[in-house]
């Protein structure tokens, strides 16, 4: 959701969760994305609704970036997001140490392909991984029957024609 309306819309039409990204860390930045005002409202909207907020932190992070995004998702834990979407290795082991009660979900951008990669993202602290958008339905059965984390799938909306995580060649 990059919007509140569209936070509300969905709400209102019945989600029991919704994806949306703040001004910061998020591979839709070109898009309409929320405030960290914003943000805040939205996700006490849902909480009272009984729908969850996921929050995309799902970018690379530079060594120069990681105590900014380290402080953000410190803010998005306390104003209560229910999880955040991660695409950065080194960003959830820094979270795992400094807000471990926060859940992490492993970002597509992180290309998980194959139940070896979804266990090493499990022991990495995620506790959801979003797998690779080129994965068959027989490979993502396979991922889900064995593996432990919880398994998510894109079904539509992908801008990635190719391989995950190169998003940005689709836009060429």
């Amino acid at each position: 959701c990059g919007s509140e309306e569209a936070v509300r819309a969905a709400v209102v039409s019945g989600a029991d969760a919704v994806y949306c990204g703040g001004k910061m860390l998020n591979a839709r930045m070109n898009a309409k994305n929320l405030s960290d005002e914003a943000l805040r409202r939205a996700i006490t909207y849902c909480r009272g609704a009984g729908v969850k907020v996921y929050v995309t932190l799902n970018t690379l992070v530079y060594d120069r970036e990681l105590r900014g995004a380290a402080e953000y998702a410190k803010m998005l834990y306390e104003i209560g997001a229910n999880a955040l979407i991660v695409a950065d290795a080194g960003l959830c082991l820094l979270l795992r140490e400094y807000l471990p009660d926060l859940e992490l979900h492993a970002s597509t951008q992180l290309s998980a392909h194959n139940s070896e990669g979804v266990r090493e993202l499990a022991t990495l602290g995620f506790s959801r991984v979003v797998c690779a958008r080129e994965l068959s339905a027989p490979e993502i059965r396979a991922l889900c029957r064995e593996t432990e984390a919880e398994i998510e799938v894109f079904i539509h909306g992908a801008l990635c024609v190719s391989q995950s995580g190169q998003c940005l060649m689709s836009s060429i």
